[in-house]
């Protein structure tokens, strides 16, 4: 390497900059406070110092980034953008509610669920990018030039910068805790937890209270926490209504369900309640649900009159938030009241209709995509199987049934996801695209070699009669028979058998002839025979 290149190169120096012991310390301070710090000391001193560190090691970080891209950027151009693009960014998602969300969707994408929020206080620490800055002037000066050292670097700095820029602290899930009363008044707790540090119980959450029968909510005064703190003792798992003493209802833990008695306690049958495989779905549309049987679950409940007579029930059900028997005898799922915004952001609840299936409008779509891809599947292994009794190559067949596999890698992942429209998109511009591509490729192929027109045909006519049998049972399970969607699955697999068959079967008709002969056929028509003089 000549020295004109080498001043050329930027990624020695910012590679410098990246390695400088204040960019290191700055990678270890926000590795420690958001996996450590932030859950044992939620609050403002940790959320700044996240962004300080993240403030030092973002630039020197895209400045690498760039100059690994683009070999002849000169190192001080990429210091200057990586300084500039991470203080606008900063600046601009920390003022603007809008590029927050889209910040906190990225992220989501990116590294799993997160919460970025705009929050104009965090501006103060701009400063820190007066400390990249300085080390940036320090570390120019040496820049890493042999090869082995940087290297090294590379493999031993970049990957745990990049991963502590993208990983976002653990998201506080919003919990149900606890019920109680106090003075007639309804209160609840709610708490905030995350994979491997969930709540145990009301003295987790904080308490929040209504003064107009559950409409609205409030924190409670200094005076109503230390009442609320003082009368927890066993969970209230059982109360009877202040206006019909016989009437008695209680929950049952590890369900979701709540029982009703007539006659004191004497005997009870179910007033409300989400079956166990119904409920096994449910958690499922919620991020990272846990230990379904102890995080969806009816933990306690609390009975109080209501203002215009009679009585309403309010039951925390963990991580489904809080169940409410109306006066009027109805039970309403009402997600988490009285949420507190340094929590999460309050999940959207999923829809259950009469206790049965979780519905959603996109299960048609993801239904749809599943019936066109077992369709595809069936037409993609007869191709197959038609080019290689033509003596044709198997990597049609492999790169056809790569495209199909991840169509149903992509359709996995989407069928629980929460964002509907994420789904659809899913659904119409990947799933559906890619194996109506590996069908056209593979009818296509066996068609202009081995295989007859009428081939074609019987094809298609199997990838109809797939799609057709295996579409009964998920229309079924769009309709709620089955409710369960790994039954209904199962069945819709089950039925591509009869495909399966024909599609191995109709492989016969490809003529390993038919490829010979239309190579041997010339382009043009031959010249008539010259008579013989």
């Amino acid at each position: 390497m000549t020295g004109t290149e080498r001043a050329r190169d930027g990624a020695p120096t910012t590679l410098a900059w990246l390695c400088h012991p204040t960019t290191l310390l700055a990678l270890v301070v926000l590795v420690v406070n958001d996996r450590v710090l932030k859950a044992a000391f939620p609050g403002l001193v940790t959320g700044k110092l996240s962004d300080v560190a993240g403030l030092v090691l973002a630039p020197p970080l895209v400045a690498v980034l760039l100059t690994l891209l683009v070999p002849r950027l000169p190192a001080r151009r990429a210091a200057l953008v990586g300084l500039v693009a991470v203080g606008a960014g900063f600046a601009v998602v920390k003022t603007s509610g809008y590029a927050a969300e889209l910040a906190s969707s990225a992220w989501t994408t990116l590294a799993g669920p997160s919460l970025v929020r705009a929050d104009r206080t965090d501006l103060f620490t701009l400063p820190a990018l007066g400390l990249a800055w300085w080390s940036w002037t320090r570390a120019r000066r040496r820049p890493v030039r042999h090869r082995t050292a940087r290297l090294v670097r590379l493999l031993v700095v970049l990957p745990p910068a990049v991963l502590a820029v993208a990983a976002t602290s653990a998201v506080n899930y919003p919990y149900a805790l606890g019920t109680t009363t106090l003075d007639g008044r309804p209160a609840i707790s709610i708490g905030g937890g995350f994979e491997g540090s969930w709540p145990d119980g009301p003295a987790d959450g904080s308490w929040s209270i209504s003064d107009d029968g559950a409409t609205t909510w409030r924190i409670t005064t200094d005076d109503e926490w230390r009442v609320l703190r003082a009368a927890q003792g066993s969970p209230r798992q059982q109360a009877c209504a202040p206006d019909e003493p016989r009437r008695c209802y209680r929950v049952v833990p590890g369900h979701l369900r709540v029982e009703q008695s007539d006659d004191a306690g004497v005997t009870w049958q179910i007033a409300w309640e989400v079956s166990d495989p119904q409920r096994d779905e449910l958690a499922q549309r919620y991020e990272k649900p846990g230990d379904v049987r102890r995080h969806f679950s009816s933990r306690e409940l609390v009975v109080y009159p209501h203002g215009g007579g009679g009585h309403e029930v309010l039951v925390a059900n963990g991580r489904d938030g809080f169940l409410r028997r109306l006066s009027d005898g109805g039970w309403r799922r009402e997600g988490f009241l009285g949420s507190q915004s340094h929590l999460a952001v309050t999940p959207e609840l999923p829809a259950v209709y009469d206790g049965g299936r979780v519905q959603r409008e996109v299960d048609v779509w993801l239904a749809i995509a599943l019936v066109l891809l077992l369709g595809c599947a069936v037409t993609v292994l007869a191709g197959h199987l038609a080019i290689r009794r033509g003596g044709g190559s198997r990597w049609w067949g492999t790169a056809g049934a790569a495209a199909i596999l991840l169509g149903g890698l992509l359709l996995r992942a989407n069928w629980f996801w929460v964002d509907e429209a994420s789904i659809v998109f899913t659904a119409l511009f990947v799933i559906i695209p890619l194996g109506a591509l590996a069908v056209a490729v593979l009818l296509l192929v066996p068609w202009l070699g081995t295989a007859p027109g009428h081939w074609v045909g019987w094809t298609a006519g199997t990838l109809l009669l797939t799609v057709l049998l295996a579409g009964l049972p998920l229309a079924g399970w769009v309709n709620g028979t089955p409710e369960q969607t790994p039954v209904a699955v199962a069945l819709a697999l089950l039925a591509t058998v009869p495909g399966l068959l024909l599609a191995v079967r109709l492989a016969r008709l490809a003529d390993p002839a038919r490829a010979e002969n239309r190579r041997d056929t010339p382009p043009y028509p031959p010249y008539p025979p010259v008579p013989l003089r």
